[in-house]
């Protein structure tokens, strides 16, 4: 079974190039304008703290004031898209939904969703966002990578009745994650969170987090977390693995063990090969600020 599966998922990029060719060919988006980031789908309040980010002297202490803060967990809330945007959004991923072309599911662990690079979103939305949210991670999570978050993985996830109901605990293979609420109209399904997956705890403390429409969430990939059963409608949810190949090159995130690599189509999982002749470093100093 374990051989299968890693047959399974060596297939895995090719299967995802042929979709997105034909997706790129064959399908006709119903809201192109959703497909390129600008400041007017994003919240004021985000460009507000990118200003801040961005700004001499900006500090930690000083983005906390413009966040919501979880415990001592290191999870943080923003606004990051209008509502408009989140509807428009939806509208375009139902109607592709709706549509004949092919489509890859974003995990093992969700069957229900879109992969959005298979729909033509990186380079114009998605590694625009991740680029804009850097100056963010850098300060929050530094030991992270969080300045030098050089690719990712997006997909959206839905959650319905009938459908994937919940989710259960795991952690994700990045370095930061942002999960951001698109809406429906739903009841329960709230996001819970355990502990750091290198620090487990014998009874360990779990904390819930309701989602809100627009609103991000910011936490640490290796935190453990999991998605409680909705009770009614449906739930849409805009997941971005950011990773940062500084700190993986030297770690897998997963295995815990230096990376074997082969090759991989677009991103692959967010490693590097060190430049020809070059020996990757024994240690990596993670990305420093300025």
């Amino acid at each position: 079974q374990i051989e299968a599966e890693v047959q399974r998922r060596k297939q895995l990029p090719r299967q995802s190039v042929e979709r997105r060719a034909i997706i790129s060919k064959c399908y006709k988006p119903k809201h192109p304008e959703v497909y390129t980031l600008q400041d007017s789908v994003l919240a004021p309040e985000f460009l507000e703290i990118e200003r801040f980010c961005t700004s001499p002297g900006a500090d930690l202490q000083g983005l906390l004031s413009y966040l919501e803060s979880f415990s001592d967990k290191r999870i943080y809330r923003l606004p990051v898209f209008t509502e408009q945007f989140c509807q428009a959004l939806l509208d375009e991923l139902e109607n592709f939904e709706q549509s004949d072309m092919p489509k890859g599911r974003p995990n093992t662990m969700n069957n229900y969703g879109v992969l959005l690079n298979e729909l033509g979103m990186d380079e114009r939305f998605l590694t625009p966002l991740r680029e804009r949210l850097r100056p963010l991670t850098a300060l929050l999570y530094p030991e992270l990578g969080g300045a030098c978050l050089d690719s990712h993985k997006a997909f959206v996830v839905k959650y319905a009745l009938h459908e994937d109901l919940d989710l259960s605990s795991h952690y994700d293979n990045a370095e930061v994650t942002l999960n951001v609420s698109l809406g429906k109209e739903f009841t329960e399904g709230n996001l819970y969170f355990g502990e750091f997956n290198q620090d487990p705890s014998p009874v360990p403390q779990y904390i819930e987090v309701e989602h809100v429409c627009g609103r991000g969430l910011l936490h640490r990939g290796g935190h453990i977390h999991g998605a409680l059963p909705i009770a009614s409608g449906e739930r849409w949810n805009l997941i971005v693995w950011m990773r940062s190949s500084a700190v993986r090159n030297g770690l897998c995130p997963m295995c815990r063990r230096k990376p074997e690599l082969v090759e991989a189509e677009g991103f692959g999982d967010g490693f590097t090969e060190p430049p020809p002749g070059q020996e990757q470093p024994q240690t990596v100093n993670v990305c420093a600020l300025g």
